[in-house]
């Protein structure tokens, strides 16, 4: 029985750059290899910091200096480090939103911060509700330690939010003057529209937060990513890390492999991501549009499916498994873990071909699930 892998966040194989990548190692071993007897520190490998402040400076269009930049095992430690740092007591809150991604989830309930979700509509956390909460908060002597969000091409949802509303982020970010944590681990995996700038090009406040990764756009096992902060908050979070600084030696043939900048691999890894992503769409337009509402995002790797309320979540998940298709319960991205009616589909490393068997599965499944027969009552994400 085929098995339709759709559960995974990661990205596609078939453009990993492997002879590139085998000339970067033996380059980066060849001119660096006295340095790989070394601890990294705490910044994390220099050629690479440039290469990543060149990335952003390049997407965003303003100086970024690499010496404002982490090198992180993987974007996670810069998210745990904030929260870290910025964390006084067991039980303080920071906010995000209403669905995000579940390793941060975890990060966070698990070192004792109260997670405070915002819902979200289609370009994502809601101003409106946020405001009334911080002014709840306020009155409560109970103020958030920070706002997370993933602001581009959420995970799990899709959802970018647009150049107007983050300025709405940031006016109320700086209005009870919280720090404001944008993850951009999806940032350059972008298919078409233009790119909406990051909050901390709209903002040079010291409170604005930024984490980048390298696991979405080139492969997450080599476990890279980073932080971008100005003084003091940059030394603060970084002093949370204990581990003598990220992998030199990835960093390093990573550095060497986009010593000319990151877009070339973009070019060619992201129209092949936008060909999944459009397979994916056909297939539910195809099987499920009567039924069910979903996400077409201009970027990242993950789509997000609303079905009717009568559809059977825990049946859902045993009836779509034993046709061999997996994915993502909605649940699990749920600040709070509610059941709602929601699946996350990742197609980044899903082969063409099981796309287009497996979306008929997933119908199937879903329409075995149901208790009623009833066209959908909704016609929005959320």
């Amino acid at each position: 029985m085929p098995i339709y892998d759709f559960a995974v966040g990661q990205t596609n194989p078939e453009t990993f750059p492997v002879e590139a990548f085998k000339d970067a190692a033996l380059q980066a071993i060849d001119a660096e290899h006295e340095n790989f007897n070394q601890y990294p520190g705490a910044k994390g490998h220099e050629g690479l910091r440039i290469a990543m402040a060149l990335r952003e400076s390049t997407r965003e269009g303003i100086d970024v200096d690499p010496e404002e930049i982490a090198i992180m095992n993987g974007s996670m430690q810069a998210v745990t480090l904030v929260g870290q740092a910025l964390m006084e007591n067991k039980g303080d809150i920071v906010i995000t939103e209403e669905f995000t991604y579940v390793g941060t989830i975890n990060a966070y309930k698990g070192i004792g911060l109260k997670l405070l979700g915002i819902p979200m509509d289609e370009h994502g956390m809601r101003m409106d509700v946020l405001s009334e909460q911080l002014k709840r908060l306020e009155d409560l002597g109970t103020l958030p330690k920070f706002i997370y969000a993933l602001t581009t091409y959420q995970n799990p949802t899709g959802t970018c939010m647009p150049l107007a509303r983050k300025a709405q982020l940031i006016t109320l970010a700086a209005k009870y003057n919280l720090p404001l944590v944008e993850d951009n681990c999806y940032g350059d995996v972008h298919f078409e529209g233009e790119k909406i700038p990051s909050m901390f090009a709209m903002d040079d406040s010291p409170n604005q937060i930024y984490i980048g990764s390298l696991s979405k756009i080139l492969a997450p096992g080599v476990r890279l990513g980073y932080l971008l902060a100005k003084e003091p908050m940059y030394s603060k979070i970084v002093s949370q890390r204990f581990d003598a600084g990220s992998n030199y030696f990835a960093a390093a043939v990573v550095a060497q492999f986009y010593k000319n900048g990151i877009w070339e691999h973009c070019e060619t890894a992201n129209p092949v991501l936008k060909n999944k992503r459009d397979l994916v769409d056909t297939g539910l337009r195809k099987y499920l549009d009567d039924i069910c509402v979903w996400s077409l995002p201009v970027g990242g790797l993950f789509m997000w499916l609303r079905m009717p309320d009568d559809v059977d979540m825990q049946k859902l998940a045993l009836t779509a498994n034993a046709k061999g298709f997996y994915y993502a319960d909605g649940a699990v991205f749920h600040v709070d873990n509610e059941d709602r009616p929601y699946i996350r589909l990742a197609f980044g490393h899903v082969p063409d071909e099981l796309i287009k068997a497996g979306i008929p599965v997933l119908a199937e499944a879903i329409k075995e699930c149901r208790t009623s027969n009833a066209a959908r009552d909704f016609d929005t994400l959320f």
